[in-house]
């Protein structure tokens, strides 16, 4: 069967592929710890499960406007005002099925074959094949450890030409955990405002965020405010992944030709997702501290451990809930024969030996590192770290 080149050039979400490899293995009655998951594993919040159960026996099952409902916008509205002290209007906003929908139709809207679209590595894995499906090109601006994986102005303004039309940049970062400052914004701010070119900031775990560090978005600078894409969500602060709400804030001419798009697409949002997601926006924050408090427990104890693995290099994130250890002291050690070059041989050795999956860097664009999630029980992680010290000093003893 003959497909398009849009989907030959795209690749499979590995994210995906190795949670389709854990299922499989399970299947077969292996024993697998998971350390690859991308989502809260704590339970909807009961506030938020019964507004989406409300809108089921209100009738609330039709279609709503393909925008979004103007009370979801609403309090959208209300909740950035809160959480960034930024003004938007419903006409600014589009509520989208899930931060991923509403960052493939800004690519949608702005960009097109010849356009190249900034993204810092390691990135969320669907960026570059995102950037594919609208014939434009992803220009991969490299970091690594030593600037705790964030880009820098010079490195932004060496890449801007006049094909640049977007600037993808996540905060907090998935896979890294990075969280750039406001310092750190402002320096990259003072770069865009020399250049025309309109920015995507991803900023879905914006709540996730650790050590007292306060959450800055590039949305806030004045001179930016038209440019700047806000997009976020409630999957992972709110526990809500399955449930598909996101929503994206701009100026209300990008916005209303992005709504155009969505009409011809999925239309609406699930109408019973929107109320529940009105229920999210409007609850007591202590809900959301509950989740991070228990994510910086396992953050801090899974850096501990990895730091005291001889070869694993592991700095402590300060956002979302991932480890992403540099393992390449490993390469080149030899196991059944193979010799492990790479982070998805290590993966694959870890998985094997050990029972315990990790998400490769090559996902994100790093060969030499590995994501860990901590979206897991403490039961889980203390298992996986026993279990993965106990094959890695196998591995070292046999090299």
């Amino acid at each position: 069967m003959a497909f398009t080149q849009r989907v030959q050039k795209v690749r499979s979400s590995q994210t995906m592929a190795i949670t389709a490899l854990v299922d499989s293995l399970r299947r077969e009655g292996k024993d697998i710890l998971d350390l690859g998951a991308g989502e809260p594993d704590f339970d909807t919040p009961d506030v938020i499960k019964e507004a989406g159960i409300r809108a089921i026996q209100d009738g609330f099952t039709k279609y709503t406007p393909a925008s979004g409902t103007l009370e979801f916008k609403k309090a959208i509205c209300e909740k950035i005002e809160t959480d960034y002290g930024i003004k938007y209007s419903p006409p600014e906003i589009l509520v989208t099925c899930g931060a991923k929908h509403a960052v493939v139709n800004v690519l949608l809207t702005l960009c097109q074959q010849g356009d190249e679209v900034i993204v810092p590595g390691p990135y969320w894995t669907s960026y570059p094949e995102q950037v594919k499906f609208v014939d434009a090109t992803p220009v991969i601006l490299e970091t690594d450890e030593s600037t705790n994986f964030k880009i820098s102005p010079q490195q932004l303004e060496d890449a801007v030409n006049p094909n640049t039309k977007l600037l993808i940049l996540n905060s907090p970062s998935n896979p890294t955990g990075s969280v750039y400052t406001q310092s750190e914004l402002s320096d990259l701010a003072e770069v865009i405002k020399k250049h025309d070119f309109h920015v995507l900031s991803d900023e879905i775990y914006h709540k996730i965020i650790y050590d007292g560090l306060n959450h800055s978005s590039l949305a806030s600078f004045t001179e930016l405010r038209d440019r700047v894409i806000l997009v976020n969500g409630v999957s992972k602060s709110y526990a809500m992944t399955g449930w598909r709400i996101g929503y994206m804030a701009a100026n209300s001419e990008l916005i209303k030709a992005a709504a155009k798009i969505q009409s011809h697409t999925t239309s609406n949002p699930c109408s019973i997702s929107q109320q529940a997601g009105i229920a999210a926006l409007q609850a007591d924050d202590a809900v959301v501290a509950e989740m991070v408090r228990a994510f910086d427990r396992r953050r801090k104890y899974l850096a501990e451990q990895l730091a005291a693995i001889p070869k694993i290099k592991c700095d402590l994130p300060r956002g979302a809930f991932y480890m992403f250890p540099n393992v390449a002291g490993y390469f080149d050690c030899k196991y059944n024969g193979k010799a492990i070059e790479n982070s998805m041989d290590f993966c694959s050795f870890v998985l094997q030996e050990a029972g315990v999956a990790f998400v490769p860097g090559e996902a994100f664009g790093s060969s030499n590192n590995v994501r860990i999630s901590y979206a897991t029980s403490m039961e889980n992680l203390r298992e996986s770290i026993s279990r993965l010290t106990r094959a890695l000093l196998q591995l070292r003893d046999e090299n």
